[in-house]
């Protein structure tokens, strides 16, 4: 009886202490539900708070600030300048040219005869001597000319002097001349428009090095453009999701006090919990594609590597539009097909290969030229003397005649004609195929503007709706009629509405920053002039 006793007062004991044990689980698990909350107040969602320190900026401030800063821009630039050069190289082909020049020679050696008065032999049997003294001046003006031809005018003006000789008018004696020679193309080489072929290329070349500067302009501001936007996205992407995470907490709030008074399951407080943390990591991912955005921005606008490993944010003012502006297709398509840089950079190219073009025909032609000149002379005791006889015209000469030269068979030209022609004809197709892709990029254009306008509309109507299904089924979680899961997820389609509503609208400003660029009238827009 004593040994059953005690048996049962063991188990009495046994029963009390795993009963207390219980009891201290279940209120430990109480507790864990009750007071554990999701912080939101560690170090990285501090650091998501606004700073006090920010750069602002508009769009046409970022547009500005890349088209000053950026390389590719200065390197188009140096490119297009180093071109213009090649302008002035052709047309320098056609500068005058002066020449001047003096010369002075002295002959002195011995005589086996008379020569100009002089005896070949003297005085023990020692030849005389011939001594002459020359003293020239020139002065000469030559030019090409765009008819093809050359001129020159030369002067010329010498002081001859032979000592001991007396068989000489004038001793010493001035000769003067004045020519005047010309040679000028009759057939090959003829004409301004084949001696300008040159110059029309190098003004060509320049002029698309200029176009491909505005391409660079262009895409720069698009890109700028672009960014700017994708930023303005990724912070009011972040403003919504902090919105949703306030509204995360709410839930938890009000799901612990229900808690406390006995009309809610545990089990919600930890579904309002994960939701909690849920939104955390969205802050935490849209934080992220902020200063992502932010570096991508600070990369267009300047080249430096000490702005890039900046972190002060950049806040951007302008504010996305949202209404519809007039684009009419047949203007914009004009427009583009007129102020594009690929179709301007087709012309010049095919301007260039019929330039080229005509200048391989006048290579076939024969080169026959007619080369003439005409002198004049004159002879005196002294310059004035000289130049006085030269002035009068009594001693001339003059001459001229044709020459005429011809490849047997002119392979040669006939080949470079042939192959410029097959040029030309390429740039034609170009050209063509340019302007279809140029009307096709338009009509792409205004359906995207159209298309992301219709997007705006078709989100803010769903993002309404999500608002009022949260805010019915808040009521209904109020009741008892919902769940804190189906409240989540309701929360969840709202904030999905709103990134959709947010962008739809960015998507739609970034394509009217495409519309812009396929016109080329980004820079009227601006109000920039390249130079």
């Amino acid at each position: 009886m004593q040994r059953s006793g005690r048996i049962g007062s063991l188990t009495s004991v046994t029963i009390m202490m795993w009963f207390f044990c219980l009891l201290g689980l279940s209120w430990g698990q109480s507790k864990s539900l009750e007071f554990e909350p999701v912080s939101t107040e560690d170090a990285a969602l501090k650091a998501l708070i606004p700073s006090d320190s920010v750069i602002t900026l508009t769009l046409r401030d970022a547009v500005m600030q890349a088209l000053e800063n950026n390389l590719d821009i200065q390197v188009s630039r140096h490119t297009r300048d180093a071109q213009l050069t090649d302008i002035i190289f052709e047309q320098a082909k056609f500068d005058p040219t002066i020449q001047l020049g003096g010369r002075y020679d002295r002959t002195v050696a011995p005589l086996n005869r008379p020569v100009f008065g002089l005896g070949g032999v003297t005085v023990d049997n020692e030849p005389d001597i011939f001594d002459q003294n020359d003293t020239r001046f020139n002065l000469g003006y030559s030019q090409r000319l765009l008819t093809g031809g050359t001129y020159d005018l030369a002067v010329n003006t010498t002081r001859n002097s032979v000592a001991g000789s007396t068989s000489f008018l004038f001793n010493p004696s001035y000769a003067s001349t004045l020519s005047f020679n010309l040679t000028q193309p009759l057939l090959r080489n003829l004409g301004p428009m084949v001696n300008k072929t040159l110059i029309t290329i190098a003004r060509n070349a320049a002029a698309v090095e200029q176009l491909q500067l505005v391409q660079q302009v262009l895409t720069v501001i698009a890109q700028v453009e672009q960014t700017y936007w994708e930023l303005v996205f990724a912070r009011e992407n972040l403003k919504v999701a902090r919105a949703t995470l306030q509204a995360a907490e709410e839930l938890l709030a009000s799901n612990r006090e229900k808690v406390k008074a006995g009309v809610m399951a545990e089990v919600e407080v930890l579904q309002a919990q994960a939701g909690v943390a849920g939104r955390i990591e969205q802050i935490l991912l849209a934080q992220k594609t902020v200063e992502d955005q932010e570096d991508q921005l600070r990369r267009l606008l300047s080249q430096s590597e000490w702005n890039l490993t900046q972190t002060t944010p950049l806040v951007p003012l302008d504010q996305p539009l949202q209404h519809r502006p007039d684009i009419p297709l047949n203007e914009n398509i004009t427009q583009a097909l007129e102020h594009r840089p690929e179709v301007l950079q087709a012309k010049k190219n095919l301007n260039s290969s019929q330039v080229q073009t005509q200048f391989a025909k006048n290579q076939v032609l024969p080169d026959l030229s007619f080369q003439g000149g005409l002198g004049l002379a004159g002879l005196g005791k002294n310059p004035n003397e000289s130049w006085d006889r030269l002035g009068s015209t009594d001693f001339y000469n003059m001459g001229g005649g044709l020459v005429l030269s011809y490849p047997l068979g002119n392979r040669g030209a006939e080949s470079q004609l042939q192959r410029r022609v097959l040029e030309t004809h390429q740039q034609q197709a170009s050209l063509l195929r340019v302007r279809q892709q140029v009307i096709l990029d338009v009509k792409e254009a205004i359906r995207q503007i159209e298309t992301n306008y219709k997007r705006i509309r078709t989100n803010q109507s769903a993002r309404r709706l999500s608002e009022k299904q949260l805010k019915a089924e808040e009521e209904r979680l109020n009741l008892g009629l919902s769940t804190t899961r189906l409240v989540i997820e309701f929360q969840r389609d709202l904030r999905i509405a709103q990134g959709r509503e947010l962008r739809a609208i960015l998507d739609y400003n970034q394509s009217l920053s495409r519309l812009r660029l396929v016109t080329a009238s980004t820079l009227d827009h601006y109000n920039i002039e390249i130079r």
